[in-house]
């Protein structure tokens, strides 16, 4: 009996999709640590579950992820051109498994630090590691909406964590969460490796096998050639100070990391941090547990759809109109908590406004901002600089997350709630300026296209320039 192949049933673009899929369940894996902090520490804290810790500890509990995410993106960046994107990924597994394993089976705070350590080294791994190899294997028809699955999974790690976590015990969900490493292992190990790590390597021959799988026999020839023409201009080795001399590199910096900080300038990962506290000044209206579980809903839903027309929209209408929205339903959640707090107006009837204010936040958020940049990292550097570029990327989004939470805590303690919401309002709506005059468009164009723009080369002078160069 004959077997049809995934080829012949449903095209080449299948496995690119399959890759994509499974590769990302570790995104997914690590932001279910990253959320673990939401329905877990109020537990540990209040002494209902077999130990308890203090508040100061949870707070410690809560960071040592962000200090295992440095090591990890070290790590990835300094081995991803030697094990390659598919191993790495593969690997995430093992520290992903272990950590949820730890949180299930510990006895003292002790043994949670160390699980949230191990964790963040799986979240920096990932998250350097998958944006990377999807950018190589996806045509740039489909680039745009196979990176944003990484977006997806971390909205979709954190709302799955909060649903177990609000249902099962701390070990019961632990050992639930352990089953997607798994998953994530014994599917993905199927999966090609990045055709662009396999030239690097002088493995010219199983590049171009994997080419005519991910592409088709005919089109698989063509980005060969593509291929090797780019990888030929690369600077040979290159170091983490080539990200800020070569000027080309230190355009895509500025492009790639201006997105990450404009991200965070819209307050994300504090709301993420702080729907729940929100939510709460309209306790009489909805539950702040059934609001934060439909937010996330919503984000996650969102999410999902920006993913399938960030290829037809294209980035920066995108992330204008997400700019834009943000900021005004942020101005609109700060005005509302102001006049509540700080005047005698009865607000009484207009208690859904903050509701509604973050329901919208988050669609215009989800649009956008939260996909985007993410998706831009991996679009922006060439392959030789690609790792580095990414481990310093998560570095420095790990750098910046942290001081925008930190910046809704002490603005909140100092003056209020609006204060925040109005810092993060305005910076939203400058951040438009540099969406519209630094950023570019890259819909649709190959990643050798988008170096030769940053180097200066119109896209209609690099594609002639190339086929001359071919033709000869």
């Amino acid at each position: 009996m004959k077997f049809i192949s995934f080829q012949v049933l449903f095209g080449t673009r299948i496995y690119q999709y399959l890759a994509a899929i499974t590769g990302t369940l570790c995104i997914l894996s690590s932001e279910m640590h990253f959320g673990w902090t939401s329905p877990s520490l109020p537990i540990l804290v209040r002494g209902s579950y077999k130990f308890q810790i203090t508040a100061e500890e949870a707070s410690w509990l809560a960071v040592t992820l962000l200090a295992g995410t440095i090591f990890g993106a070290i790590f990835t960046g300094c081995l991803a051109d030697i094990l390659g994107r598919k191993k790495i990924i593969l690997f995430t597994a093992v520290p992903l498994f272990v950590s949820w394993m730890l949180i299930a089976l510990a006895s003292s705070v002790v043994e949670l630090y160390v699980a949230r350590f191990i964790a963040g080294l799986s979240s920096g791994m990932s998250i350097s590691t998958v944006p990377m190899y999807l950018g190589e294997i996806a045509e740039p028809e489909v680039r745009g909406m196979l990176a944003s699955l990484c977006p997806v999974c971390v909205v979709f790690g954190i709302l799955l964590i909060n649903i177990l976590g609000n249902y099962l015990d701390i070990d019961q969900t632990a050992f639930v969460a352990s089953i997607f490493p798994i998953i994530l292992f014994c599917t993905f190990v199927w999966m090609p490796e990045s055709p662009s790590f396999l030239l690097l390597k002088h493995r010219k021959d199983e590049a171009q096998r994997t080419l005519e799988t991910l592409r088709g026999k005919e089109n698989g020839e063509v980005e060969l050639k593509r291929l090797t023409e780019a990888l030929n201009q690369c600077q040979g080795k290159v170091t983490a100070f080539d990200l800020f001399l070569n000027s080309t590199n230190r355009k895509a910096a500025t492009v790639a990391f201006g997105l990450r900080t404009v991200q965070q300038f819209c307050g994300t990962t504090a709301l993420t941090f702080y729907c729940k506290t929100i939510f709460e000044q309209a306790d009489d209206i909805i539950s702040p547990n059934v609001a934060t579980i439909i937010y996330f809903c919503l984000q996650l839903g969102v999410a999902f759809f920006a993913s399938f027309i960030v290829d037809i929209f294209g980035r920066r209408p995108l992330l204008v109109v997400s700019l834009i929205g943000s900021s005004t339903t942020l101005y609109l959640l700060s005005s509302y908590i102001y006049i509540k707090d700080n005047t005698d107006l009865f607000l009484e009837s207009y208690s859904i406004i903050p509701i509604l204010a973050l329901f919208f936040n988050v669609v215009f958020i989800s649009i956008g901002i939260r996909n985007i940049p993410l998706l831009m990292m991996s679009e922006m550097f060439s392959t030789d600089i690609k790792p580095i570029a990414l481990c310093v990327g998560t570095i420095f989004y790990s750098i910046i997350a942290t001081l925008s939470a930190k910046v809704f805590y002490f603005t909140n303690e100092r003056f209020g709630m609006y204060m925040p919401f109005l810092i993060y309002g305005t910076l939203s709506l400058l951040s438009v300026i540099f969406v519209v005059f630094y950023v570019p468009e890259t819909k649709g164009k190959t990643l050798e296209d988008i170096q030769r723009e940053l180097q200066g080369c119109k896209r209609e002078q690099c594609s002639e320039r190339y086929r001359n160069k071919e033709s000869a």
